[in-house]
């Protein structure tokens, strides 16, 4: 079993790693929109201190860093057949499902979506944790 710490990702907030492979399956831990540099993408502070967080763009990102993820084991999105998601709302459900529904349709990954009391940073709304299988010839 091989575990990887993605380099230009933000690091885990623990002593876990991105990515585990694990034979032909690839296990991705719980990912958000955390960008390197420790802001997060969705999230927008007006000069009075006021918080706009938006679930459409939390979720982008938190896909986009999957498919990053992936790639630098050699995998993609379609390789993907599990998905869990945790949101801090059941209210950004709707937002949420319209941004996956941009990368998976009903042949996509099975999928649970869950509501969790709070994320580990109070501007995210959003975590995804993801299980892949790429068959190699």
């Amino acid at each position: 079993m091989t575990a990887r710490t993605i380099a230009g990702l933000a690091r885990p907030r623990g002593r876990f790693p991105h990515v585990k492979l694990a034979g032909d399956l690839i296990f991705v831990s719980g990912t958000s929109s955390r960008r390197p540099d420790n802001t997060f993408a969705g999230v927008d502070v007006d000069e009075l201190g006021t918080t706009w967080l938006d679930i459409r763009e939390q979720t982008r990102a938190v896909i986009e860093n999957l498919r990053a993820i992936l790639a630098e084991v050699g995998a993609g999105l379609a390789d993907v057949v599990q998905i869990t998601t945790f949101l801090v709302s059941m209210n950004d459900f709707g937002g949420y499902n319209e941004t996956y529904a941009e990368y998976f349709d009903e042949d996509g990954p099975a999928r649970t979506t869950v509501a969790v009391h709070q994320l580990p940073h109070p501007h995210l709304l959003i975590e995804i944790q993801a299980i892949a299988r790429k068959v190699t010839p």
